[in-house]
């Protein structure tokens, strides 16, 4: 494809030739130019320029009124977390400043050799269960080396606000939940175990925990895996990226895991059709392998994180069946969004009684 071909509305070529230059980055004609599937609101773009390869990443050509500080955040983040070990995108430069490509920050970072296994499975990878197991268990060892990086170290300390975080969580999502009344045609939540989940949600929160970086959406549909092997390749959308528990992020892929006949495991797509995936429970094992990810942690408290993921990824999804209730949304969408969240309450309840 070439450049042309983009909608300039996006991505101006010529603009972005002359902030690439200003950044002291190679010139050239730009070559392999090639959109991307990834995310749900966000462009990417992938080309070569000057023998190095790209993605540029943006928000979509109808900017959301927070997508600019959003992108800010991200590009922050992945600067940060260069000469960690965790597997993520790596920045090459960002523009913050929205005045210089129409309106909308940008960065550039460097392009993930892998696949997305929510949406394919390559012939390796889908033939041979210990493979399968392995790309689970990575799920865990790759959470665990974000949960070993010290943000303070890495400049992020004022990144979010902490103090307080996990108290509000509760109060902060049933406010979400209420919000939605405003939607017309929006009869409210018909979600049974509600406010069963809030109250022990409440009544059961650790008393203590040590911040540190929060993915904020680690789930599998979120990671990208080595074609040659089961190794994570990169953890992308750090949209919800923040400084708060990063135990949430280990519940979260709980609550998401595909090991239990409900509607949720369909955001596994292929991978967890295939059957290969170890139990949840490896998953936390596996986590606290790596001691300095759990130092000052209590993994004895991981089911609280892991209902309070069903319960926070529930409203959410939640949002879209009130939006289509409203005409803003496919019905249809509404409608297997709203399975989702009475499957991940289901689950919440099956979490407290375990």
């Amino acid at each position: 494809m070439q450049p042309e071909q983009i909608d300039r509305s996006l991505v101006d070529f010529a603009v972005l030739a002359g902030w690439m230059e200003g950044q002291g980055l190679p010139g050239g004609p730009f070559e392999d130019v090639e959109p991307l599937a990834g995310g749900t609101q966000n462009t990417l773009v992938r080309f070569r320029r000057g023998g190095r390869d790209y993605v540029l990443r943006r928000g979509p050509s109808h900017l959301r009124a927070r997508t600019n500080d959003v992108l800010r955040r991200e590009a922050r983040v992945l600067a940060a977390l260069d000469g960690t070990d965790v597997p993520a995108p790596r920045l090459i430069a960002a523009c913050p400043d929205e005045t210089v490509m129409g309106g909308a920050v940008f960065y550039l970072m460097t392009p993930v050799n892998g696949f997305n296994a929510s949406v394919t499975l390559p012939e390796l990878h889908a033939g041979d269960k210990t493979v399968q197991r392995e790309m689970g268990l990575n799920a865990a060892r790759a959470l665990a080396a974000l949960g070993a990086v010290d943000h303070v170290a890495v400049g992020l300390r004022d990144f979010g606000k902490p103090e307080g975080f996990l108290e509000r969580q509760v109060s902060r999502w049933l406010s979400e939940l209420d919000s939605y009344s405003a939607l017309d045609g929006y009869p409210g939540p018909d979600i049974p175990g509600l406010d069963d989940v809030a109250r022990w949600l409440g009544e059961h929160h650790p008393a203590t925990w040590r911040p540190g970086i929060l993915h904020g959406d680690y789930h599998l549909a979120n990671l990208m895996y080595s074609f040659d092997g089961p190794e994570v390749a990169a953890i992308v959308d750090w949209e919800m990226c923040t400084i708060g528990d990063p135990l949430l992020d280990l519940g979260w892929l709980l609550a998401t895991w595909p090991d239990r006949a409900d509607q949720s495991a369909a955001l596994a797509g292929p991978l967890g059709a295939a059957g290969g995936l170890p139990p949840a429970d490896d998953l936390v094992t596996t986590y606290a392998e790596r001691a300095d990810a759990v130092a000052g942690r209590d993994l004895s408290s991981i089911t609280w994180y892991a209902v309070l993921a069903c319960f926070k990824l529930g409203i959410v999804l939640e949002g879209t069946n009130a939006r289509a209730f409203a005409g803003k949304a496919p019905r249809e969408t509404g409608d297997l969004l709203h399975s989702i969240t009475l499957g991940l309450f289901r689950r919440a309840q099956e979490f407290i009684g375990a």
